[in-house]
């Protein structure tokens, strides 16, 4: 178990996490943040929490998905008792739309397992149930996949209750750019930065999409990229939609600010974070395709966003090889809002005791070595 000295490198939804999972188990530790807390994807994010699909599910990162639930579950409480911050976690329903016999064949091919998971009601609709639940969706629709336990959460709110609550049990946020790491031999020994150096005797590396800057830190090879993404806020017509609307990688649901959110681009665009008027026309495309009565649905605000992706499509979550406590937390793309907390946690246990409850194999961060 290492005492103190921890240092955690990127101040988002993951940093934030491990630095309040630490916290909680006595350790204080030091978040350096290059910006503003949560000011890039976590704090960007659509905040859905639906961890019965996407890449990896069912597969290497469903454990940690179905983790995610429950610690979202808990923090939706124990963040108000310990802060007085709610951070508008809700369960919703989530409906899968089928526009195509394609979608109905990945829809359907997807059911066996889902409806095997604990804690979920998964099952199949045809048209005309699923208009029952949203009767605003397309009359394309042949049929669609409801799953009642999914839900959402304001993911800036969540960070900062995180932050919140993590400072106020020992933790210290600081602001600068880290261009290294001090080292002596196969141990760290201080984190530096453009102006001065922070000494440590361990450090997590959650760097967000920035996280290949790491790869000359610690000698191994980083695969991760950044994938943008983009959302739309708009002041739709009519009551608003209560379940999450999706198609494909497509979603829209009204938030509790009263907005329908609607997104999201998956874009290679290096490291721009500005919001286009291609993306704009792309999601709203996506979106009257969904629910055709949001043709007259007005933007209020567009946001953009990078997420890590790694070539694989894995998490890097566990220890850096051949350095002695050195962690790397990164990798989660589109999902890292769900993945956030049990990334975070996952962390902290490894520095408090050595081991953690889920399984890290597939996640080694040196797996990139030639």
């Amino acid at each position: 178990m290492i005492s103190g000295d921890v240092v955690i490198v990127g101040g988002g939804i993951v940093g934030m996490a491990t630095a309040y999972y630490l916290a909680k188990g006595g350790v204080p530790s030091i978040v350096i943040e290059r910006d503003a807390i949560g000011s890039h994807a976590s704090g960007f994010a659509y905040g859905g929490l639906s961890p019965l699909g996407g890449f990896g599910i069912p597969g290497p990162l469903a454990e940690i998905a179905q983790d995610g639930m429950r610690l979202h579950r808990e923090l939706a409480q124990s963040l108000v008792e310990e802060t007085g911050m709610d951070v508008d976690f809700r369960v919703r329903p989530s409906l899968a739309l089928a526009l195509t016999e394609a979608d109905v064949h990945r829809l359907q091919a997807a059911l066996p397992w889902q409806q095997r998971q604990p804690g979920y009601a998964v099952r199949w609709l045809d048209a005309a149930e699923a208009r029952r639940v949203e009767p605003r969706i397309s009359e394309e629709t042949i049929g669609a996949v409801l799953i009642d336990g999914t839900a959402d959460v304001e993911p800036y709110r969540l960070v900062l209750a995180l932050t919140k609550a993590a400072e106020e049990m020992g933790a210290t946020v600081r602001h600068g750019r880290v261009t290294g790491l001090r080292r002596d031999g196969g141990r760290v020994t201080g984190v530096m930065l453009e102006r001065g150096e922070v000494a440590c005797s361990a450090v997590v590396l959650g760097l967000g999409p920035w996280s290949g800057e790491t790869s000359s830190w610690i000698d191994t090879p980083i695969e991760v990229r950044p994938l943008k993404g983009q959302i739309l806020r708009l002041q739709a017509p009519g009551p608003p939609v209560a379940c999450s609307v999706g198609w494909g990688h497509n979603y829209a649901t009204t938030k509790t600010d009263g907005l329908l959110w609607a997104g999201t681009t998956k874009e290679e665009a290096g490291f721009d974070e500005e919001s286009t008027p291609e993306a704009r026309d792309e999601i709203g495309a996506a979106l009257v395709r969904m629910l055709p009565a949001m043709a007259d649905a007005q933007v209020v605000h567009q946001t953009a966003c990078l997420r890590p992706l790694a070539s694989d499509g894995l998490l890097l979550l566990g220890r850096v090889p051949a350095l002695e406590h050195v962690y790397m937390a990164t990798g989660a793309a589109r999902k890292g809002i769900v993945y956030g907390p049990p990334m975070g946690r996952a962390i902290a246990d490894l520095i408090l005791t050595g081991s953690t409850k889920i399984a890290l194999d597939a996640f080694n961060p040196g797996r990139f070595v030639k």
